[in-house]
């Protein structure tokens, strides 16, 4: 999820959860609500701060993003060294007790947030690198972000209120119960088409996509080839070809009703037999390990062949959108003298490519 996003949702937990007006007026030691949602809303940026990780290279972010600043082992950890700078950083110098309940609501909304996307977390870090996911919402979502947006304008309007904040709270949750309704019915578009095509030993994973909540992409992999479709759960009453010069409404346009039957099969090592013993080479060289620990869907993009030498270019399907380059290629190379593969990234289109 986006780390605006991110930051305002701890804002919106903290005020919820923080102390009535009564409570505050009546004790000393409780923190100002002012300082008790600002701690809320610092605490849920925090963890993607392992966004330095760039500074070294953009696989290393990739593998390690959303790793041990996500883990809800170190939950507790992370959130006493928040409450202890906070508690640093203010001039009355208030214990830093009173930070750690905001830091562990900002981190663990943070977490959940992160949760519901298709990119995965560490929850167990350090003890497992094993990734969790239930991928339910874009990475940026308008409609999640505008609901957190109206809690905090509200609550900020209504100052003395904690039922804002709790209102809008309510709202998410419901949000989340009707992007997984749409998930399931995603599910059960692709185990239609198992069925119907009589795929054994299917994996089937439907991710949500970019534009409208009723975007979702499945993937069924079965051995090395995927079967793809880019669905609209909206009926199919509701959509129509645009033919347009606009970006935005040309992608749009790419997720098509499920009864168009929309499905293409793409093999993970390419179509042509003369490249795939070559591309099966490149992919797994020791060379090209760290692009095999992040990619869960890789696929082969080209093979490039010229006098200098030969490049098996990849790709992961979860970072391929209509209308746009694939984000993320790399590609393992070597000389025509048959030296050793090396790996070597291609800038995308985004910065972060």
């Amino acid at each position: 999820m986006d780390p605006i996003t991110h930051a305002l949702s701890g804002a919106l937990l903290a005020r919820a959860a923080a102390p009535a007006m009564a409570q505050r007026q009546r004790e000393e030691t409780v923190v100002p609500l002012r300082l008790y949602v600002i701690t809320g809303c610092a605490a849920a940026a925090f963890p993607d701060i392992d966004f330095a990780l760039r500074l070294i290279d953009t696989l290393t972010y990739l593998n390690w993003h959303q790793g041990p600043t996500h883990s809800l082992i170190l939950l507790p950890l992370w959130a006493w060294l928040l409450a202890w700078l906070a508690s640093r950083l203010t001039r009355k110098r208030y214990a830093w007790q009173l930070f750690y309940r905001p830091a562990c609501l900002g981190l663990a909304i943070h977490i959940a947030g992160d949760l519901i996307t298709s990119y995965g977390l560490m929850l167990l870090a350090p003890f497992s690198t094993e990734r969790f996911s239930l991928p339910l919402v874009f990475v940026i979502d308008p409609w999640f972000s505008l609901i957190i947006i109206a809690g905090l304008v509200t609550s900020w309007r209504y100052p003395q209120q904690r039922i804002p904040a709790i209102m809008a709270l309510t709202v998410l949750c419901g949000y989340v119960i009707f992007l997984s309704t749409l998930r399931q019915q995603a599910i059960a578009v692709a185990n239609q088409y198992i069925h119907t095509h009589t795929i054994p030993q299917a994996h089937i994973s439907v991710l949500p996509q970019p534009l409208s909540p009723f975007h979702w992409k499945i993937i069924i992999q079965h051995d090395d080839n995927y079967h793809l479709a880019n669905v609209n759960l909206l009926p199919s009453g509701h959509q129509q070809h645009n033919q347009t010069t606009w970006l935005l409404i040309r992608m749009a346009d790419a997720y098509r009703p499920v009864v168009e039957n929309n499905w293409q099969i793409q093999q993970q090592f390419g179509g042509d037999p003369a490249e795939i013993m070559l591309a099966r080479e490149a992919w797994l060289h020791p060379a090209f390990a760290p692009f095999r620990a992040f990619a869960q869907f890789p696929v082969l993009e080209r093979i490039d062949i010229s006098e200098q030498g030969q490049c098996a270019w990849f790709y992961d399907l979860r970072f391929k959108f209509p209308e746009l380059p694939p984000s993320f290629r790399y590609g393992a190379c070597r000389q025509n003298d048959r030296t050793g593969w090396k790996m070597v990234r291609q800038r995308g289109l985004f910065y972060i490519d």
